[in-house]
């Protein structure tokens, strides 16, 4: 069997510069001539590695979750379900805001607006947001088990809670809003999460 040709690009930064293009423009924003401008390729090589601009956007998308997934074993390693709770959208403060990378998150920007022909991209990124949810509800689950949350509070609910202030702070951070004013969406969302004996948020 004919061995096809090798590529003749990095991967990884080809990948960092799609990346960058879906973050900033989201997905329907990225045009193909813009992505394939970013990457340093021609759209048959694009097309050849990652079958489609679908296809590059999970790919993408998949490197993506690597820096999450370290900012993730941050987050799960704090002590309590409360500092849990304070490192994950504390953390999420500084990364919306971090010059190195386009404001707010990949995972809320790239499908605000789809259209035609792309409407199970919101759906994609929703299910690579809800892998996040379901770690903090895992935790939560662990903190309750250990006595650190009460039997009457609810982990689902407080990790779809930090879940839904961590998507709104990213929208503020697309829009605009500074490191400063994510911190205190951060400080007051946290006045609501329960400690082991403030159980504001519990099953019903």
């Amino acid at each position: 069997m004919a061995m096809g040709r090798p590529r003749s690009f990095d991967t990884d930064k080809a990948l960092d510069d799609a990346m960058e293009v879906f973050w900033r423009h989201g997905y329907d924003g990225a045009s193909l001539a813009m992505l394939t401008k970013a990457m340093g390729i021609k759209p048959p090589s694009l097309y050849a590695a990652f079958g489609s601009k679908e296809g590059l956007l999970k790919a993408a998308l998949d490197r993506y979750a690597q820096r999450r997934s370290e900012h993730m074993r941050y987050v799960l390693a704090g002590p309590t379900a409360r500092d849990v709770a304070e490192r994950f959208l504390f953390s999420i403060a500084e990364s919306h805001t971090d010059p190195a990378n386009p404001p707010g998150c990949l995972l809320v920007q790239g499908g605000l607006a789809c259209g035609q022909g792309s409407e199970n991209i919101p759906f994609e990124l929703a299910s690579r947001r809800a892998l996040s949810e379901t770690e903090l509800r895992e935790r939560f689950v662990q903190a309750q088990q250990d006595g650190d949350l009460a039997d009457t509070a609810d982990p689902a609910a407080l990790a779809r809670f930090l879940s839904t202030v961590a998507s709104g702070m990213g929208v503020l951070a697309s829009s605009g809003a500074d490191r400063g004013a994510l911190r205190e969406v951060a400080r007051v969302s946290l006045s609501a999460f329960p400690g082991r004996d403030e159980m504001r948020i519990v099953k019903p």
